[in-house]
């Protein structure tokens, strides 16, 4: 059996110090930078909100040629979110429940990067062949031996909503409990992901 719970949130930039700058004027807190994704094109900020739980600032990479995930992260006029990832404790439970479920997949694939301080964090991403909104997870799975990225990143946010509202609202709930995630969904005139982030500055009200 599996379970699954919100890892991070993951707000998209054309320009990784443009959503660093987008997070502190509305928060007063500035992220950390992370590290590179090598091979995706992408490099990212953190910010902790909470136990667990973390946002992510990702921008492409100017270090390297093309993106491999995020497309559209260059064509963003301003920070916006474009996704977001559960954690499950066991990434190879998921996918036998998914298979047995008929739900199409890629994955589990192993990722990495390095912290600033050479520190490798390794993980697993298990992606739903249908997600066409952006509005289902991304699964990820962190290895035993890498420290969770909202252990020590900047901290003083927290996460005071999250929601995702579609036009059909009551068969995306039905999917999010066949994957066992307990998340509010609302009827919306279109597919949106809401997030609602607070610091000693203000909130920052984040859509995707």
């Amino acid at each position: 059996m599996f379970s699954a719970f919100l890892d991070h949130l993951i707000l998209g930039a054309s320009d990784l110090t443009r959503g660093i700058d987008f997070i502190e004027q509305r928060t007063g807190v500035r992220a950390a930078f992370g590290g590179i994704h090598p091979g995706r094109g992408t490099h990212n900020a953190l910010l902790s909100l909470g136990l667990q739980c973390y946002l992510e600032i990702l921008a492409p990479d100017p270090t390297q040629n093309t993106l491999a995930w995020f497309h559209k992260l260059p064509q963003l006029r301003e920070p916006r979110l474009v996704g977001w990832m559960a954690h499950v404790r066991d990434i190879e439970a998921l996918a036998a429940k998914l298979r047995e479920s008929g739900i199409s997949f890629d994955g589990p694939n192993q990722n990495w990067r390095l912290r600033p301080d050479g520190r490798r964090l390794t993980w697993k991403l298990l992606r739903l062949a249908e997600n066409p909104n952006g509005l289902l997870p991304i699964f990820i799975e962190w290895s035993t031996d890498s420290p969770h990225p909202a252990d020590d990143a900047p901290s003083g946010l927290r996460l005071v909503r999250f929601e995702i509202a579609s036009p059909d609202h009551q068969e995306l709930a039905n999917i999010f409990r066949r994957l066992q995630l307990d998340l509010r969904v609302i009827s919306g005139n279109r597919p949106l992901l809401e997030a609602g982030i607070a610091g000693p500055k203000g909130t920052a009200e984040l859509i995707s």
